[in-house]
């Protein structure tokens, strides 16, 4: 078809599609299907299991430690190689899980599907697979289907279809059969019905327009197979200190060796040496304890009702500044609710009455509603649904009253039409569309009775109207008559098919969905915390400002075609001054997110729908709602909510914040002690001395090293980490306060530990038992106290971590089992007695305040 369907008239769009309202034949459908295939979501390139088990040793780290565990068999030292390939093939495994897990998002899209359609064949209507349908095909819709694909509806009865999962429209979209302009939103489009929503109202005939991959939803499909998932600030650091520590490890064992061989040591003593340099570098336990650590952040998290699918995610929170989130459902309740209503020119807030204070005139508008309607308190149109629940809660007992009252004869709702109508005996009652409802009006309820409607009154009702538009209600009014003289009938069946203009207009009823109420509170919190929040809905744009501004977020708004006429430059500047996106497609939440990160801001976005599937996997914190969300956009997130609140996002960004501290606290552990490793190592070796072996190196750096480390993770969060701004992603986790924390304590405990050796080797020209033992003791003691120093420079109580006080003795345990078990043997150790550990203590107490020293500089700079 040469011109969008929406834009034409049906008759246009029958003729282009080559196809007529009694269908197609079967022998038509079959060459169709043949030429466009199944009408199916493909699914693009999966990772397999080996792609993604093969990712998770691509990095820099790994590859060091592979090197060395490959030297280290090459000189004989197998107890090193494997404790090196348990960490390495450990860690993998953590990685596979996760990312395996994190597949299936196009296998949610193809599953978003109608299993079987009724279309009509050969001027029949049959029931066939929905993969079978083809453009021209003519299908038949009610109440409870799914549409199976794209398509121009020929006619319907009352249609009403919830878009939600793809447009974001809040509530169910009246349909119509009448074109509409090219340029109107997808949203607005009433004439079109779109693959895998939802028939909520009514019945429809429509003609395939696109199927498969050409739908909305496969337009969405092919964004999503196209977007890479975008690493996150601890990753992306990970990587590059692997990289940086792998050069490193070559260029030291470069100088070290030839070093070493020209000062006469054997050519394997050499290469020990080096793979013990290399183990130092390499803080082996890190990937594994940054893993760990998240995992116990992610337990954390999911008690706070918020799952986290990608592990990386949790530390990623930490440093987001801008949150752009759905409005229904997340800063909403996602319900529609009576908020006001108006009768006889007063305003009455349904929050200020009860059954014992309900205006007898206000009783009479709740009644007339609830009787016309086909809503009951658990199910129902949303719209209809509200106002059976302000009604129960007003004190009227709904199924009483209908009792009471038996509905004889109706008039359903049609979007044509605009309004719906029941008769009760000799009662009618009407509710709809303002305007039209006020238009078959000719009296008025005032406190007297009804009154004529004059032009003043009807002027006044329509101001009502626009202030109730203005706060962001949705308005419906409620008419009635006494006399059933006014329902109209048809000559053959007797049935009520309109209804004259002599109808009391009785009131008004003003919707909204309203705010959550901890929401506001929620906001304020993240705005002082340096985040930014900006609204990105399918809603309109008086109800998405209104909103807002009512829960502080700003009322400067952008509809969706203005963001599709800005270029890019425009939009990255329009971006940061706006509050309020409304009218939002899926390619404009693409483009104001990459307006947002081209800009430098680490962005997190919310979303339910499908339509939100892209935004989400591009983000650089995708958060889904668990309760309304669609499969699709769970699968595409890093981030579900499990109760779809805003407040539960700033939970989690300070549970991130927190996270990336002790994350920072236990890196600088790890590095300095790395560095003190690698230090001691070198030195030595320059005077031929080979102290701290690589099974030495591992024990620290994985056991002693590692319990402590990953039991930071448990650390309680600091008071003001919802003070602070938010970190920069550019700045890196070894900012100036790591590498000043890393250069000195690493000094000191170089100095320390050389000092050590010096004694105990007391002039003894090679390492002894005794020397190496005293050293390696010494130096995990040395780690337990600056432990605490690094705890203490992020003001986190000293006894607040019982799992830390554990993982400590344990450690502590270990130690003592490798110097008086037979474990003794493969570590190259010797029992140490009272004078030794009074060294070994004297040793401590010299560290102690030089390493609080630095700690202070630290936090002055």
């Amino acid at each position: 078809m040469s011109e969008a369907a929406h834009t034409q008239p049906t008759a246009d769009v029958l003729s282009g599609l080559d196809s007529e309202s009694a269908g197609l034949s079967a022998s038509e459908a079959r060459s169709r299907r043949d030429r466009h295939g199944e009408n199916e979501i493909t699914q693009g390139s999966k990772r397999t299991p080996l792609d993604i088990a093969v990712a998770q040793f691509d990095s820099g780290l790994i590859w060091v430690l592979v090197a060395a565990a490959i030297l280290s068999v090459w000189a004989g030292h197998a107890v090193d190689a494997v404790l090196i390939a348990v960490i390495v093939v450990g860690n993998g495994l953590f990685g596979f899980v996760q990312d395996y897990r994190a597949e299936g998002t196009l296998e949610s899209l193809r599953e978003l599907t109608a299993p079987t359609a009724t279309v009509r064949r050969d001027g029949k209507s049959v029931e066939v697979d929905a993969t079978e349908l083809v453009p021209g095909d003519v299908i038949e819709l009610e109440s409870g289907d799914v549409v199976p694909a794209d398509g121009r509806l020929i006619d319907c009865q009352s249609l009403e279809v919830d878009e939600a999962a793809l447009t974001g429209e809040s509530t169910p979209v009246a349909k119509g059969t009448e074109p509409v302009g090219t340029d109107t939103p997808l949203a607005e489009r009433e004439p079109m019905v779109y693959k895998g929503t939802n028939v909520t109202r009514g019945s429809a005939v429509a003609v395939i327009t696109t199927t498969g991959m050409n739908t909305e939803v496969g337009s969405i499909a092919r964004k999503l197979a196209g977007t890479e998932e975008t690493d996150t600030p601890l990753q992306t650091e990970l990587d590059a200190l692997g990289r940086t520590l792998g050069i490193g490890v070559i260029a030291l064992a470069a100088l070290v060796v030839p070093l070493l061989v020209l000062q006469g040591t054997e050519l394997v003593q050499a290469a020990l040496t080096a793979i013990s340099l290399a183990v130092a570098a390499v803080p082996e336990g890190l990937p594994a304890v940054v893993t760990l650590t998240l995992a116990l952040g992610v337990r954390k998290m999911a008690d706070e009702n918020a799952l986290v699918r990608r592990l990386p995610a949790v530390e990623a929170l930490g440093s987001v500044d801008v949150i752009c989130t759905d409005k229904t459902g997340t800063l909403t309740e996602g319900r529609m609710s009576v908020s006001r209503i108006w009768v006889n020119n007063a305003v009455v807030d349904t929050g200020e009455i009860d059954g014992e204070s309900l205006p007898d005139r206000v009783a009479k508008v709740l009644r007339a509603g609830t009787l016309c309607s086909d809503a009951t308190l658990e199910e129902g149109d949303p719209t209809e649904q509200a106002i059976v629940m302000a009604a129960d809660e007003s004190g009227i007992n709904v199924e009483r009253l209908r009792e009471a009252n038996p509905r004889t004869d109706e008039i359903p709702f049609s979007s044509e039409r605009k309004w719906m109508g029941t008769v009760h005996d000799d009662t009618v009652y009407v509710k709809g569309a303002p305007e039209v409802i006020l238009s078959k009006c000719a009296r008025v309820l005032t406190d007297t009775g009804p009154a004529d409607l004059t032009a003043d009154s009807a002027e006044q009702i329509r101001g009502q109207v626009r202030a109730f538009a203005d706060d962001a209600l949705r308005v419906l009014a409620v008419a009635y008559s006494a006399d059933a003289d006014v329902v109209e009938r048809d000559d053959t069946t007797g049935r009520a098919d309109d209804i004259s203009d002599d109808l009391i207009f009785a009131g008004l009823l003003g919707m909204i969905d309203p705010a959550r109420g901890e929401v506001a509170d929620a906001i304020a919190a993240t705005e002082r915390a340096g985040v930014g929040v900006k609204m990105v809905t399918g809603d309109n744009v008086r109800t998405a400002a209104a909103i807002a501004g009512k829960l502080g977020i700003g009322e400067r708004v952008m509809d969706g075609r203005d963001v599709e006429d800005c270029s890019e430059a425009a939009l990255r500047d329009r971006v940061e001054s706006v509050d309020v996106f409304a009218r939002t497609s899926p390619e404009h939440k693409v483009r104001i997110l990459q307006a947002l990160q081209a800009n430098g801001h680490t962005v997190a976005m919310t979303g339910d729908g499908v339509n939100d599937a892209p935004a989400l996997k591009n983000a650089d914190i995708g958060v889904a709602m668990g309760v309304r969300g669609t499969d699709v956009a769970k699968q595409a997130s890093d981030v579900i909510l499990l109760d779809d609140n805003y407040a539960t996002i700033e939970r989690a960004i300070e549970r991130g914040r927190a996270i990336f501290d002790n994350v920072w606290k236990f890196v600088g552990y790890l590095l300095s002690a790395n560095v003190a490793e690698v230090a001691i190592v070198f030195l030595a070796s320059l005077f031929g001395y080979l102290v701290l072996p690589a099974v030495q190196l591992l024990w620290i750096n994985l056991l002693t090293d590692g319990l402590p480390a990953l039991a930071l993770g448990a650390d309680p969060k600091s008071g003001d980490v919802m003070q602070r701004p938010p970190r920069d992603p550019d700045r890196g986790i070894i900012d100036r306060e790591m590498l000043a924390l890393i250069g000195g304590t690493g000094v000191i405990s170089t100095a320390v530990m050389l000092g050590l050796l010096l004694v105990t080797l007391a002039g003894a020209p090679t390492v002894t038992p005794y020397a190496m033992t005293m050293v390696f003791t010494g130096f995990v003691f040395l780690e337990f106290e600056k432990l605490h120093v690094i705890r203490w420079l992020r003001e986190t109580p000293q006894l607040s971590n019982r799992w830390l006080a554990s993982a400590v003795c344990g450690s502590v345990l270990l130690q003592l089992a490798v110097l008086y078990t037979p474990l003794n043997t493969y570590f190259g150790t010797v029992p140490l007695g009272f004078a030794d550990w009074g060294l070994i203590g004297g040793a401590l107490l010299l560290a102690l305040p030089l390493y609080l020293a630095v700690a202070s500089g630290v936090k002055r700079l």
